[in-house]
């Protein structure tokens, strides 16, 4: 992930910059979806330097709420009724079961079912007014059904539902883990996008099942993901067969090796089928996880198979960064925000072609794509003022003259500074 090494502050001070896996602490940025800023794209005028940026590194400053979890892992299907909350909550146990400290949040605010699968409808404390996550199975979870009981719909408009997701992000108590799963809503929403830009994902999990319909649904939420730069790091198909206790013929109810074609299509890695089988079925009702049970049951061996594949995913590349997610972010001393990417090239960007070339609400129509900020009318001494990362895709800027709603995503910034490099080479040189 990003190294971010710095943020000046408007009074020329400096502090620490953010954990890969820390919440942010000072600006929401749920209200923006990630296209609402790509008209930053193309225009922002920046230079390129081979030097690597000059501001000293200093340590990140450790934060609350996800900053000592490993390993922060979204489990997705962009389709509703795939079993993507049973495949999380035995998931957490089997990673359990080889020795792992996990935890698991229920980010389904509208439908949380953790509560039920885990069994446990008991009220979080919130000792010194943060959240403490319950504990049930070995397990540490969270969910908006501890909050409002069983029974009690949540009957709120999306932005009210952002909040409670930045509250479980950064105002629990999560501690020390090896691995935090996040059970999310169907679909690709503002849960998801907020997630991906507040909780520095180390990765996604695609759950699906073998039919055709669910197939394509799933691939369009593996795609949110690597639209905003989470590493996919695997499609688990669920329900993929029914095995009779009678006579041991297993029956293809709904297809089977969808998921794995859909891996291999992708170019991801496959981490394994689960079976259609009652016994989880049952433990979802009595809210005891089929590995809370036993672990010899043919779909305890199944989860516990696909827990191995994780973990050996995780354990090969634990800091997986791509080429478009930058190796350090920096303000140098001329104020210049400095990028340097994984392959050596280093950017740098000046604030006033990078303020009036903001693509955020604010500066652009977002119905006709028109600019609506006037060049003239920012300063031409305009300055940087601090920096803070955006999950793993984008940083947001804020500028001396108060404006910070702006998010110039890395891969229009690697771009540019490409663009920038021909231009310069292209320009004849003169000797007087």
């Amino acid at each position: 992930m990003a190294f971010w090494n710095r943020k000046k502050t408007s009074n020329g001070s400096q502090s620490n910059g953010t954990q890969p896996n820390g919440a942010h602490q000072q600006h929401s940025h749920a209200g923006h979806d990630h296209h609402d800023h790509d008209h930053a794209h193309g225009h922002t005028h920046a230079h390129s330097h081979a030097h690597a940026p000059s501001s000293a590194a200093t340590a990140p400053k450790p934060l609350t709420g996800l900053s000592q979890a490993r390993f922060v892992i979204a489990v997705a299907s962009g389709k509703g009724g795939v079993g993507k909350s049973t495949v999380s909550s035995n998931l957490a146990i089997a990673l359990k079961y080889y020795g792992k400290n996990v935890g698991l949040m229920d980010a389904d605010v509208y439908g949380p079912t953790q509560t039920a699968m885990m069994g446990n409808w008991e009220k979080p404390s919130t000792p010194d007014g943060q959240l403490v996550p319950v504990q049930k199975h070995g397990i540490g979870f969270m969910s908006m059904g501890l909050l409002m009981g069983n029974d009690s719909p949540v009957v709120w408009r999306a932005p009210m539902a952002v909040k409670v997701i930045q509250q479980f992000i950064s105002n629990v108590q999560w501690g020390a883990l090896d691995y935090l799963l996040i059970d999310l809503p169907p679909g690709t929403g503002d849960v998801q996008l907020t997630l991906a830009q507040q909780a520095s994902l180390s990765g996604a999990i695609i759950v699906t099942t073998p039919q055709q319909v669910a197939l394509g649904i799933a691939k369009k939420g593996l795609q949110m993901f690597q639209q905003v730069n989470v590493p996919i790091l695997g499609i688990i198909e669920n329900m993929s067969g029914f095995t009779c206790t009678h006579c041991g013929k297993e029956t293809a109810i709904f297809k089977e090796g969808g998921g794995e074609k859909l891996a291999r299509e992708i170019g991801v890695p496959f981490l394994g089928s689960l079976p259609l089988d009652p016994e989880i079925m049952m433990s979802g009702d009595e809210g005891v996880p089929v590995l809370a049970k036993s672990s010899d049951s043919i779909a305890a061996k199944a989860f516990l198979s696909v827990a191995q594949e994780l973990t050996n995913q995780l354990e090969k590349n634990p800091q997986s960064v791509s080429a478009s997610e930058p190796k350090r972010v920096a303000i140098d001393d001329n104020g210049d925000l400095q990028i340097e990417w994984p392959d050596g090239f280093v950017g740098s960007y000046r604030p006033f072609p990078l303020r009036t070339n903001c693509g955020c609400a604010n500066c652009v129509d977002e119905n006709t794509g028109h600019r609506k900020l006037d060049p003239k009318q920012v300063p031409l001494d305009i300055r940087l003022t601090r920096f803070d990362p955006v999950g793993r895709y984008a940083v947001l800027l804020t500028f001396s003259d108060g404006h910070n709603t702006g998010i110039y995503p890395f891969k229009t910034l690697r771009d540019l500074g490409k663009k920038l490099n021909q231009a310069r080479d292209s320009q004849p040189s003169f000797e007087v």
